[in-house]
């Protein structure tokens, strides 16, 4: 595949949200710039017609945005910081934030258990404490196991409340209960979620409204669909073989994997993560159990190590039409997003994540 016209512009036009448009001249000498085509078609190259990309890249203060539209054997550049796309678990990240919200609030203590919030005990008496919902070490298994996927377009949409319930009452079993190891569970997640709403008399969706997209000025996140005005570009995802298909309701289990957002919006939420004086974003990000040597879980976030031992924070998503990466330096106060309409179910979906590390990896040399 040929680069076409459209394409090398995006090497020099660029859209700020901070900062106007970047002259050409000073695109041009920039190695980042140089390499993010190059990097870009290397990994949108197998995906179908009709595939997007809206990058954000945070750094000098700014944020530099790059939308990428594969059409037939050419490639596009267009405007979609804007642009709406399902962010999949990239939401856990969001979850935790309300949770860490609530804890400097002192409205909830992060190790207490989770079980005084329910009128009944929990199957065999497990305890599960908010941090270990948090952090992925409450054993809980990665699907609850009463989820009956009756719709593989939309697994999650008939899991409401008496399905959990039933599941916490009759079937909750801890996996490794007497050793504390990570095991990612959207089973946690959502229930996560769900009894913060609980706790406070509310739901895990207006938390966030609240507490975090309110905040942040974070206008274009929404936590339903159907609140998505029409005037407002909306991306349709794309199942594995590059059809349309249905967006996901999460039901009960929104906070595993609920929003939509934007690039724009995820990076007001990057750079909120470089203010020193914010103490329940610190707090997402402070490590609470070692995975391994590589990798440290903090609430929500990874916390990984480059390869000049930088911090990194980072956390991926994906749904049956859409997939999303985000990486933070609060350090260097860097930042690389991505959302796109690659399904997670795609041969090459992982190269959404790839080409994330690797624009931070390019961003880091300069």
């Amino acid at each position: 595949m040929k680069k076409s016209p459209c394409f090398i512009a995006l090497l020099i036009l660029l859209t700020s949200s901070t900062l106007g448009q970047t002259e050409y001249d000073e695109a041009e000498n920039d190695s980042f710039y140089d390499h993010l085509a190059d990097i870009t078609l290397s990994k949108i190259s197998d995906f179908p017609t009709n595939t997007q990309l809206s990058i954000a890249i945070v750094r000098n203060g700014g944020t530099d945005h790059y939308g990428v539209l594969k059409s037939h054997d050419s490639i596009q550049y267009i405007e979609n910081q804007n642009a709406v796309f399902e962010i999949g678990s990239l939401t856990k990240v969001f979850t935790a934030t309300v949770l860490a919200s609530l804890v400097v609030d002192r409205q909830i203590n992060l190790t207490e258990p989770i079980n005084p919030y329910y009128p009944f005990h929990l199957h065999n008496n497990v305890q599960l404490t908010f941090e270990s919902l948090a952090n992925h070490t409450s054993g809980l298994p990665r699907l609850p196991g009463n989820l009956v996927l009756s719709d593989i377009n939309n697994p999650y949409k008939d899991y409401g409340k008496s399905q959990l319930d039933d599941y916490l009452k009759n079937i909750v079993e801890i996996e490794n209960e007497d050793t504390k190891t990570y095991a990612y569970s959207n089973t946690g997640s959502g229930l996560l979620g769900y009894t913060l709403g609980v706790s406070q008399g509310s739901d895990v969706q207006l938390l966030m409204d609240d507490r975090i997209f309110d905040k942040y000025h974070m206008t274009r996140s929404y936590t339903n669909v159907q609140n998505i005005n029409d005037d407002q570009v909306f991306v349709k995802g794309q199942d594995g073989n590059g059809e349309p298909t249905a967006n996901w309701d999460f039901n009960i289990l929104f906070a595993a994997g609920g929003v939509l957002s934007t690039s724009a919006d995820l990076a007001k939420f990057a750079k909120a993560q470089f203010d020193t004086k914010n103490v329940e974003l610190a707090l997402t990000r402070k490590p609470t159990f070692k995975v391994n040597d590589n990798m440290e879980i903090g609430l929500g976030w990874h916390v990984l190590k480059s390869k000049n031992a930088k911090e990194l924070i980072w956390h991926n998503g994906g749904t049956g039409g859409y997939s999303s990466s985000m990486i933070v330096n609060t350090t260097d106060e860097t930042a690389v997003i991505i959302l796109s309409n690659v399904s997670a179910f795609h041969p090459q979906g992982a190269n959404i994540d790839q080409l994330c590390f690797e624009l931070m990896v390019e961003l880091d040399k300069n």
